[in-house]
């Protein structure tokens, strides 16, 4: 499960969020234009499964009170289960399996909230957000098929790509309580981080796949969990290395060979060399990558040593 936020997909998020709805009824205008009696998908809130555009609009930029031009009036919470959970959820579901991912989205708004630890800010009823059912990626300029010629910009991206985008204000439905998931509080100062209310985006993402498990009784592998991507990218030596160790225990568990250990994480695990030998020697390693420098600038000594 991917669960990202941002401040918006198109334009910036001080403004007005037309833009970014415009943008979010690219699959109804489609679908119009291929059939005129199609019918859309419509937006869901909190309480409404049936919101139009113009409303999104309005709910939104009306949720401003005290802004000043310069501060953030939305985020954008993108909600991407990976193709194993979509697979998983049209076995179960069939067709509907897009109604029950707009169930869990409005869970995750739940947890989304709570997550801020204000008081009156405690589920997605507390909000003023907006979601939209989107059932396929599009190709840009920034993806590499695309560079390369063998994709053009607009095409959809072959695959399941079944995905929920979330308009969320930045102020609480009373109009009051500005709320930021992009704050990065620590709590350092108790006082200052109940003011501006904290957001800890490792717990949101752990709290949302959680509740995908619960919900649907899903079975998640060890590789497929945010803790264990979460590890490979921030987590220390050590950490990665018991990620490693625990990787191989499920693999031995499961019957599955333990050579087909994952090649990023042993990659990650291989140490790094902080400077020459004791004694004053130099490997030869170390010679090569120090000759490769010459002549483009003064370089670090680090790197990588042999493989584990």
């Amino acid at each position: 499960m991917h669960i990202n936020i941002t401040k918006s997909e198109a334009g910036n998020n001080k403004g007005s969020c037309s833009q970014l709805v415009a943008y979010l009824e690219k699959e109804n205008r489609l679908a119009e234009a291929l059939d005129k009696f199609a019918v859309p998908e419509y937006w869901f809130s909190h309480q409404q499964d049936d919101v139009q555009a113009y409303e999104v609009r309005q709910g939104i930029d009306n949720n401003i009170a005290k802004l000043s031009r310069d501060d953030a009036k939305f985020f954008l919470v993108n909600i991407s289960p990976s193709e194993k959970e979509l697979l998983y959820l049209e076995d179960k579901f069939g067709d509907k399996a897009g109604d029950y991912l707009k169930v869990y989205a409005k869970q995750v708004m739940d947890a989304y909230a709570g997550n801020f630890k204000r008081s009156g800010v405690e589920s997605g009823k507390d909000l003023v957000y907006f979601g939209k059912l989107e059932h396929n990626r599009y190709y840009t300029y920034k993806d590499l098929e695309v560079r390369k010629g063998k994709a053009k910009r607009g095409e959809v991206k072959p695959g399941r790509q079944m995905h929920v985008q979330i308009i969320v204000s930045r102020k609480d439905a009373s109009n009051s309580i500005k709320l930021s998931p992009l704050n990065n509080s620590k709590g350092k100062n108790a006082e200052h981080s109940l003011k501006v209310g904290q957001f800890d985006r490792v717990a949101f993402k752990q709290a949302a796949e959680s509740l995908f498990d619960r919900l649907f009784d899903y079975t998640r592998t060890l590789d497929e969990s945010f803790k264990y991507a979460n590890t490979l990218k921030n987590g220390s030596y050590e950490e990665r290395k018991q990620m490693n160790d625990i990787q191989l225990e499920w693999q031995a568990a499961s019957g599955q060979k333990v050579s087909q250990s994952f090649p990023l994480l042993k990659a990650l695990l291989e140490p790094e060399f902080m400077g020459p030998p004791a004694g004053g020697g130099m490997d030869e390693d170390l010679k090569r990558r120090k000759k490769k420098k010459r002549g483009l600038g003064q370089g670090s000594d680090q790197y990588r040593g042999p493989s584990m």
